[in-house]
């Protein structure tokens, strides 16, 4: 779960890290009003779930209130990478003399939060990696023992910060894994995190992405989900329903029962050069209704061509799923082909009906995968 600029700098300021005077609307006269009350000159940033937005138009300045409401306007019902703007954050703008870099993110890989932080702020980490690797400075924090203050004061010093000024940005460190680990965190970060000409430090701007496997844990953020605009029909009544669905841009949509599974599935149809639509799960145990709901969903997809449907029946009976699958073609009327692959509890049964259906059931990963691309091609 992704936080607009707006909401994770109220979590900041929360947490005690400086940030800019603003206020977040929706209307031009009330960007005028904020403007006034804030002073000018004053920054306009369109509040969408995607980087990139200076190079987009998506932050611009206003000198006098007047000029800020034209803005807003102009900002407001545009669409920067595909995204609707339909709301601003009106901020003061900073008089900066230096931008750094402060963030904390999973290393999947060594299983542990890493910090990151750069002399270098204000573009892309990984820009800065590739330019300037050495102004990187990377410290790995034990998942169980948690952030110590001695090593937000190595990073800082690290950084280059002494004195009071080390101090400071340790601090500012210390709180941002505060946040991270209140909010199960997958990523924290100012970019920039500035110092303003009267040397005071503020996170310019404020990113917090939410690992949505924690989400139950925070119960305040659920109905969040629905509201923010960040996932369409198809993503909302899959989470509705209890199942894992991600949707990509290709022509081959997926079915499976189990993550792993679902994920070789994909694979496979890339292996055999097609390009699948979505990721879904039914989950282990999935009954009839479920793939019903299921196949709902994916048959819904604008550019789904064929069906491919994955079944390992442990737990998930496979006359159970092939039964859905009659119901769901004949109740909801899907008519993309579909390519079925079923194996295990109840496999026989599975077979049966879906072969009476006139619907082919292949007895290998590869072979569905490869038919799949085949049909949607």
């Amino acid at each position: 779960m992704r936080f607009f600029e707006y909401e994770a700098k109220s979590v900041f300021e929360k947490h005690g890290i400086r940030v800019p005077k603003r206020g977040y609307t929706t209307k031009p006269a009330e960007a005028k009003r904020l403007a006034r009350e804030i002073g000018c000159p004053v920054a306009l940033k369109a509040q969408v779930l995607v980087g990139g937005r200076g190079k987009a138009g998506g932050i611009r300045f206003a000198n006098t209130p007047n000029e800020a409401e034209e803005l807003a306007r102009l900002m407001l019902g545009t669409k920067i990478q595909g995204l609707n703007v339909s709301g601003v954050l009106v901020e003061e703008k900073l008089k900066i003399e230096h931008e750094y870099y402060f963030g904390i993110t999973i290393d999947r890989s060594k299983r542990s939060p890493v910090v990151l932080a750069s002399s270098i702020g204000g573009m892309d980490i990984e820009e800065v990696a590739r330019d300037s690797p050495e102004k990187i400075v990377r410290r790995y924090v034990d998942p169980v023992l948690g952030m110590c203050e001695f090593e937000a004061r190595l990073i800082a010093k690290d950084v280059g910060f002494a004195g009071n000024e080390l101090a400071e940005i340790s601090n500012a460190i210390m709180k941002l894994w505060e946040i991270m680990h209140e909010f199960d965190a997958e990523l924290v970060e100012s970019n920039p995190f500035v110092k303003t000409s009267e040397g005071v430090f503020t996170a310019a701007d404020a990113r917090l992405i939410i690992d949505d496997n924690a989400i139950f844990r925070h119960k305040d953020l659920e109905s969040r989900v629905a509201t923010v605009g960040e996932l369409n029909k198809r993503e909302m009544e899959a989470r509705e329903a209890g199942m894992s669905y991600v949707e990509l841009d290709g022509e081959v949509s997926i079915i499976g029962n189990g993550a792993g599974l679902v994920m070789a599935t994909l694979d496979m149809v890339d292996l055999f050069g097609g390009k699948p639509a979505n990721f879904l799960d039914v989950g282990g145990g999935a009954s009839s209704e479920r793939m019903i709901k299921a196949l709902k969903i994916v048959g819904s997809h604008p550019n789904g061509k064929v069906i491919l449907i994955n079944i390992l029946g442990g737990i998930t009976r496979c006359d159970d799923m092939a039964r859905g699958i009659i119901e769901a073609r004949n109740s909801i009327g899907i008519n993309i082909p579909l390519v079925v692959r079923m194996v295990g509890t109840n496999e026989a049964e599975g077979k049966k009906i879906l072969n009476e259906a006139e619907i082919e059931v292949l007895d290998t990963m590869e072979g569905a995968a490869k038919k799949a691309v085949e049909v949607s091609q």
